[in-house]
């Protein structure tokens, strides 16, 4: 049992530079924590970041990163900030914090970084970002948080995380889906290719009704997109019609078809401005045309 407890931490020795006493505890433990140093700390001094954007944890995975620990120890230090006597807050690694937890460890190696609530919120948001294992709903709503809570712009945003601000632009958009639809990028049903895809489709209840498409027969993310190009022509070729010629000029447009025995064309946009286009295939149609139009 000694053993175990002994070597719980053992992987830290270089960065700690410090000894174990004979019980299997770090000497650093028994210091003063100080600010931009690495300290064992008691894991029921530090409280989780309500920020954190990790909503959803892996109980099986966790599991897993518990077993580790016990058997190698934590290589990598969490990160947290201390805001009042002998009580700290998390900023990063909550994954091993929890899984510490888990395991009964009662203090934990942290490095302690100096940091106010908005520094603390911003440093979590890029290091879980930057971990890249959070789903595509999680990091839109770190990019947000980021943008609103810590008025930060997308370009910088970009070279925190070292992506393009077209990228971060990509994620925020998955915001203005459907709830149910937020819910299936989440959950996992759908991925963030899908749902990027369905974003383009300016009606909500369109969206959904893909949505349950991709659901009930696993499109792929080709054919998602070729059902969305359907869709947007069919709704623009609807639009053009209601925008660019009213009915009164339907109406016209028939009889003038009709009068002159001719394909015309007849265009109109919403300001009023457009084109009437008298068509002909000949000299013959061309001179029977223009007697009728020069008729008094």
């Amino acid at each position: 049992m000694n053993a175990k407890k002994k070597a719980l931490g053992r992987g830290l020795g270089a960065l700690l530079d410090n000894n174990y006493d004979t019980q299997g505890k770090s000497i650093s433990s028994m210091q003063t924590p100080v600010v931009g140093g690495i300290s064992n700390i008691s894991i029921s001094q530090i409280s989780a970041n309500t920020d954190q954007p990790r909503k959803e944890f892996d109980e099986e995975k966790l599991g897993q990163l518990a077993d580790s620990i016990k058997q190698q120890g934590i290589i990598q230090p969490i990160t947290i900030r201390k805001i009042s006597r002998n009580k700290y807050e998390l900023i990063s690694g909550e994954r091993r914090f929890r899984a510490s937890k888990m395991i009964g460890l009662k203090e934990i190696p942290a490095y302690i970084k100096e940091a106010n609530d908005t520094q603390a919120l911003e440093m979590a948001l890029v290091e879980n970002i930057q971990r890249q294992d959070l789903n595509a709903l999680e990091i839109a709503l770190s990019y947000q948080h980021l943008i609103e809570d810590c008025n930060i712009s997308m370009e910088d945003i970009g070279e925190k995380v070292s992506k393009n601000r077209s990228t971060v632009n990509n994620y925020l958009r998955l915001l203005k889906l459907p709830d149910t639809i937020q819910a299936g990028v989440k959950s996992g049903a759908i991925g963030m290719s899908h749902a990027r895809a369905i974003i383009n489709i300016s009606s909500t209840q369109e969206q959904l009704i893909v949505f349950d498409e991709i659901i009930k027969k696993e499109l792929s993310v080709r054919q998602v997109e070729e059902l969305v190009r359907k869709l947007n022509d069919k709704s623009n070729s609807k639009t053009k019609v209601e925008i660019d010629l009213p009915y009164k000029y339907k109406q016209l447009h028939s009889k003038l078809r009709k009068q002159f025995d001719n394909k015309i064309s007849f265009k109109r946009n919403a300001k009023g401005k457009g084109s009437l286009v008298f068509n002909y295939g000949n000299d013959r149609e061309l001179d029977k045309l223009l007697s009728k139009l020069l008729e008094d």
